[in-house]
């Protein structure tokens, strides 16, 4: 675990396992450790996994100037360079789907495989969370409980049959309260998010892609999986019956199987 330096700031980075090189773009106020120990340590077992926090979050660097997806995307290409991969097996969930977007878009010679979980691509037909999601989220950010506001956070994430599961809050709870994310950095978030939208340019990716999506899903719901895949030529779309935004929470080895399968049948056809 440490730290490699990209655009002259510092972003933490956590890496793991053995294989061939996997690069894990996290969501909005998520850091390295919101992959959860189930699915990444299931990762770790056929790839050299990479996971890193953004700028502004975790063990990275402060930020208070706004940003954008696509120069987030860029953080995403330093990483790659500091690391010295030329190439790796991609998988961006929710915000960090966003970023892998632009990154395949701009830089479709970096990617190996791409994987693009629970995210968004604006345009007709996309969807960002709808209002009543927002403003449980906002109410509990603002409350100045953290309980509650930590409590909201995975309510709003999972699948209400998971939220009702004796045990899952604990993992959730402690993994939230290890890196609290800066609200002001979770606002300039949002506003890239805001600004994103791939949707025209979509269609002219030519690359090994999967989308992933819980039909559960009220952070960002599953007709964004359904019309990523549309525009995507090629591309196959795995719908997850039942699962919520965070589905590599609640089905960890089944996700983790869905992304080896998806990069080894590439590799094989390679």
């Amino acid at each position: 675990m440490s730290h490699l330096t990209v655009g002259g700031r510092r972003l933490f980075h956590q890496r793991a396992g053995a294989g061939e090189p996997l690069l894990l773009i996290q969501g909005m106020s998520g850091t390295h450790l919101s992959w959860g120990e189930p699915f990444a340590a299931d990762l770790a077992h056929d790839f050299d996994t990479v996971a890193y926090d953004h700028r502004g979050i975790g063990r990275s660097d402060p930020v208070s100037d706004p940003f954008s997806i696509a120069e987030l995307a860029q953080d995403a290409v330093g990483v790659l360079d500091a690391l010295g991969w030329e190439s790796a097996h991609v998988l961006g969930i929710s915000m960090g789907g966003m970023i892998a977007q632009e990154l395949a878009l701009n830089h479709p010679e970096r990617i190996r495989t791409l994987t693009l979980g629970c995210t968004y691509c604006g345009g007709p037909g996309s969807a960002l969370a709808p209002q009543s999601t927002l403003e449980r989220l906002t109410a509990g950010m603002m409350s100045g409980d953290r309980e509650l506001a930590i409590r909201t956070g995975f309510e709003v994430n999972v699948s209400a049959a998971f939220a009702a599961q004796e045990g899952n809050y604990d993992a959730f709870r402690t993994m939230a309260k290890a890196l609290p994310a800066p609200i002001p950095v979770i606002m300039l978030q949002m506003q890239a998010i805001a600004g994103h939208d791939t949707s025209a340019r979509l269609p002219s990716l030519d690359l090994p892609t999967l989308v992933i999506h819980g039909d559960e899903d009220i952070m960002l719901p599953v007709q964004n999986g359904r019309l990523i895949a549309s525009l995507i030529p090629g591309s196959r779309l795995e719908v997850l019956p039942g699962v919520g935004h965070v589905f590599w929470w609640e089905q960890p080895a089944r996700s983790a199987e869905l992304i080896r399968a998806h990069a080894l049948a590439a590799t094989s056809r390679g």
